[in-house]
């Protein structure tokens, strides 16, 4: 489910994309390795579905896109009732790729339009900059931890190699498309 990279005009911008199509590449590797059987398995307590915490990962996308860059197309949202794999990876898919355009504009120079990030209609805007980036992946990386807990809890652990896999970024960004790590221009 790879896509192309936005065309970016700094080392900053080409890092963002590279390191948010990493981060992709993480939840796309936990939805293809995940058991079946895990997908709509539910927590205890009042804990989301895998499924559910997948939908919410691609519907907050979603929002941001709508909200920070408009002028991109906003993917449609997933009922988190009704997604199956597939379509979750289909979803976040196209979202990553709206996410990446957003962060070629933000960071990339070039004349971008998005100017500010709005993470929520609530919440005060941010001017587009790191604090974006960090934020995005902050809110990713704590629902993919709460994936691989609700997994191993309920009796689905993730094999090692997908549980270590996500700590290779060189291989994450290679499989994304690009040459290498930090410092590469690709």
């Amino acid at each position: 489910m790879s896509t192309r990279p936005p065309k970016v005009h700094t080392q900053l911008g080409r890092a963002a994309v590279r390191t948010f199509a990493a981060n992709e590449r993480m939840n796309q590797m936990l939805i293809e390795h995940l058991d079946p059987a895990a997908w709509r398995a539910q927590p205890p307590g009042k804990a989301r579905s895998i499924a559910a915490i997948f939908t919410h990962m691609h519907n907050v996308r979603c929002k941001w896109v709508r909200l920070t860059a408009p002028h991109l197309k906003v993917p449609a949202q997933l009922k988190r009732a009704r997604c199956t794999p597939q379509q979750a990876r289909a979803g976040l898919a196209e979202s990553a790729t709206r996410c990446a355009e957003m962060l070629a504009e933000a960071l990339g120079g070039g004349g971008g339009r998005v100017e500010k990030f709005l993470r929520d209609g609530w919440a005060r805007p941010w001017p587009a900059g790191l604090e974006m980036l960090c934020y995005m992946l902050s809110h990713e990386a704590h629902h993919r931890g709460q994936v691989c807990m609700l997994a191993h809890q309920m009796g689905f652990p993730l094999p090692i190699k997908v549980a270590s896999g996500m700590w290779n970024w060189e291989k994450l960004w290679k499989e994304c498309g690009a040459a290498g790590g930090p410092g590469c221009d690709s």
